[in-house]
């Protein structure tokens, strides 16, 4: 009994130090090759895709580089991968990116089941339905029969269904895996409806032929909370990315932005001055440089400058702040205190 006991402790210690080693040391990874290699959408206008040169643009992006702020001090080492909703969790299951900041739901099924960690919530969005003007639709509750538009394998296919058969309305999905190839069947007149989050239908309308022929109908049918996600066990990236996202929200609570950060470094404020690193101890807590808040803000910026210049009602796609908004101008943007 006293040897399998011994020999019980052995191969714990064996397993435990395993596991350790397969899901630890993200941050060393990441350092040892130059770059964080980011998994986004590619062709979300606003969120994550190239532009005509090819330069990366979109609040996600911005979230991505953020992250490479922190770590690096340079924003622009991070390496964008494109991946559909059906590759996104594999490729960072199987250590193909570092990190996902795709437009993707925090789900208790994908928090337990798929082996990923959820971080702080990027973007608060809801699922509704963008039809034709010309359909003459006013509600989603008038789509009975309907041909929907929808990305397989996503909550968007789960979440209409659910909303069909609660409402006792029949429709017959037009399931096609990439974004943009949805988009085109869309205005090709395939399907009457496409559905998906509100932001990504705002998206889709931008880039419309004749953006004015199209209406987001009023309905919006679940709660989406879109947020970065990395695998599970890496306690240590976790934090980073998660106080990467949190930076950006704190310092437009404080007025901290791109342009008066390099003033904010003068502040008499010992809070502000702990959460710029003028005051060591918060970068050393996650094993980065004291300065990776004033690095995130002076090359990325805020989480509002972020949000306009990428979705905001002076963008094409013109989205209020609405519930990404500061929790004290009654959205649910909120940081804890960085001490």
């Amino acid at each position: 009994m006293k040897h399998l006991k011994v020999s019980l402790v052995a191969v714990l210690a064996v397993v435990m130090a395993t596991a350790g080693m397969a899901v630890a040391g993200t941050l060393d990874d990441v350092r040892a090759k130059g770059f964080i290699q980011a998994g986004v959408n590619g062709d979300l206008f606003g969120f994550g895709k190239p532009d005509e040169k090819g330069v990366w643009k979109g609040l996600d992006v911005d979230t991505a580089r953020a992250i490479a702020a922190a770590v690096f001090g340079d924003a622009n080492k991070v390496k964008f991968i494109p991946l559909t909703a059906k590759t996104r969790f594999t490729a960072l299951q199987s250590g193909e990116i570092d990190v996902l900041t795709r437009n993707c739901t925090q789900t208790l099924g994908r928090d337990t089941a798929l082996g990923l960690d959820f971080c702080q919530v990027n973007y608060y969005d809801g699922q509704g339905f963008l039809v034709p003007k010309k359909l003459g639709v006013k509600s989603a509750k008038e789509l009975d029969g309907a041909a929907v538009c929808v990305l397989p394998g996503t909550t968007t296919e789960l979440n209409l269904a659910d909303y069909f058969r609660a409402n006792g309305m029949k429709m017959k999905p037009v399931v096609i895996e990439n974004t943009a190839e949805l988009a085109k069947a869309f205005f090709a007149g395939r399907c009457d409806v496409l559905t998906s989050d509100a932001s990504q239908l705002a998206s889709t309308r931008s880039v419309a032929p004749n953006p004015k022929a199209y209406i987001i109908l009023p309905e919006v049918i679940s709660k989406e909370p879109l947020a970065p996600a990395v695998r599970h066990g890496d306690n240590q990236w976790k934090d980073i990315v998660n106080y990467s996202v949190l930076a950006m929200i704190n310092a437009e609570e404080k007025g901290i932005t791109s342009k008066n950060v390099d003033n904010m470094l003068k502040s008499t404020d010992p809070k502000i001055q702990r959460f710029l690193g003028v005051s060591p101890g918060n970068g050393k807590a996650l094993g980065l440089d004291e300065k990776f808040v004033y690095n995130i803000i002076k090359q990325v910026g805020n989480y509002g400058e972020v949000f306009e210049r990428n979705v905001g009602v002076n963008t094409t796609l013109g989205i209020e702040r609405g519930l990404n908004a500061l929790w004290t101008n009654g959205g649910l943007m909120y940081s804890p205190p960085f001490k």
